[in-house]
């Protein structure tokens, strides 16, 4: 069964990354790999835990052993599909919450209120503030939301698709990079800080640094090499058949903007999954612009309420999302995962060794399950709160996945937004995130060994 599943998810893997090749959209080609590897699992599936008090029951009701085993075991790989389906929910619809206040704010040119700030149009320069402003705004939100809201700002500054695309990639490594050192800026990260195993100034003040060198590096050797000035659009404003109020638009970009940084403060205050606090965000700033409307002409209505933008949300990189999750889940459920991370404690040994490879696997396989499985390997006792080995494995996975576009939540939703081929990002984007990644290890190294 682990072999068919394998081989199933490899080919699905293959298939969205040759996509313009074979031409089959990348979320066909998910959506097919995820549907095929939960039913390849709830077929075959023979090794799953039967509770003893099932197997006592149906010996009392007389229900043959192999019948009552069968229907037990489906029974509970559908409990396994629906608990991780809430998992994959939550994340999908903070996504669409996100998409939907971004692209709230850019219907109202929020947006130019920062473009029009930035003047340069030398592309050093522009890579570098990108950059910067990506590291530090995806500490304060979270790397998806940030990479949502950078695609958009560079929709605004570069009209060349080729060259915006070359920006989305950095705008990935940073958003990453400057993730992993925040409690909140990355989901491992968040996991890790939940369960215990880092405190949140310990992370800040141990993986700050090595997330900006990891940042850093790739943009200093392109300085070197990238030369030119970048193309603005024609147009900074968006495709609307009105004129928007300068006071409507500063509005709606504070409440915009201040509800993707409310998320995380209300995560903190309630507990509840942070999908949650999008949704109320969305909410809030749906109702200010239902008042700001009230006055306003058709044209200027049905071209600026919340109904007309959510048919501009891409639909198909959110369904390629949920195929993407729904594979890899199913490869968790099976424990291919946890072996995967046994199988690397027994034949490296050394957990620096063992941290490195899984941060390059998170770039393959989604970092979430990885993580998910250290904890379970490494307990509390062995690595106490704070252990460098915590951090370490914050970094790692939280940059590492910069490697591939599809190895972090912020590459699929670029992708999905810029329509970046695969091919294209390894190419181009892959050996810059690798020489980060590898920079902000050496630093880490370094670090722990002077004792700072």
């Amino acid at each position: 069964m682990e072999a068919l599943m394998i081989a199933i998810f490899v080919i699905g893997y293959l298939c969205i990354a040759l996509e313009h090749p074979i031409r089959i959209d990348k979320a066909a080609s998910a959506m097919v790999t995820g549907v095929l590897c939960w039913t390849a699992y709830i077929l075959l599936a023979q090794h799953v835990d039967i509770p003893e008090w099932f197997t006592q029951f149906t010996a009392t009701k007389g229900i043959p052993e192999g019948t009552a085993h069968e229907k037990m075991t489906h029974y509970i790989v559908e409990g396994q599909l629906l608990h991780y389906l809430g998992e994959i929910a939550s994340i999908l619809f903070f996504l669409l919450g996100a998409m939907t206040i971004v692209e709230l704010v850019d219907v109202y040119e929020g947006f130019s209120l920062i473009t029009s700030k930035i003047q340069t149009l030398n592309k050093v320069k522009l890579l570098w503030i990108v950059g910067f402003l990506t590291f530090f705004l995806s500490a304060a939100l979270d790397n998806l939301t940030t990479s949502i809201v950078l695609i958009s700002l560079l929709r605004k500054l570069i009209s060349d698709k080729k060259d915006r695309m070359f920006f989305a990639g950095i705008v990935i490594i940073a958003a990453n990079a400057g993730g992993a050192w925040s409690p909140i800026g990355d989901v491992t990260t968040t996991m890790l800080w939940i369960g215990g195993q880092i405190s949140a100034l310990s992370i800040v003040k141990e993986i700050f640094l090595p997330s900006l060198v990891c940042l850093v590096v790739p943009l200093l050797y392109l300085s070197f090499i990238m030369k030119g000035a970048i193309e603005r659009p024609k147009s900074l404003h968006s495709d609307t058949s009105h004129k928007v109020n300068p006071l409507h638009q500063k509005i709606i970009f504070a409440v915009g903007v201040g509800g993707l940084l409310f998320v995380p403060v209300f995560k903190t205050i309630t507990h509840l999954p942070p999908f949650m606090g999008m949704i109320f965000s969305l909410g809030i700033i749906w109702i200010v612009s239902e008042i700001l409307n009230r006055n306003a002409d058709h044209n200027t209505t049905s071209s600026t309420n919340v109904v007309s933008v959510l048919k501009k949300i891409d639909t198909s990189s959110v369904l390629f999302f949920l195929g993407i999750l729904v594979a890899i889940t199913s490869l968790q459920a099976t424990g291919i995962l946890s072996n995967l991370a046994n199988s690397l404690d027994k034949s490296i040994g050394n957990e620096n060794l063992i941290v490195i490879t899984i941060g390059l696997l998170s770039s393959i396989v989604d970092n979430v399950p990885l993580v998910a499985a250290s904890q379970g390997m490494y307990s509390l006792a062995q690595f106490p709160m704070d252990h460098h080995f915590w951090h370490f494995m914050a970094y790692c996975a939280g940059t590492g996945g910069s490697c591939l576009i599809i190895g972090s939540a912020a590459g699929v939703a670029v992708m999905g937004m810029e329509k970046i081929d695969f091919i294209w990002y390894l190419k181009r984007i892959s050996l810059l995130a690798l020489l980060g990644y590898f920079a902000g290890i050496g630093v880490f190294i370094i670090e722990e060994y002077l004792g700072l």
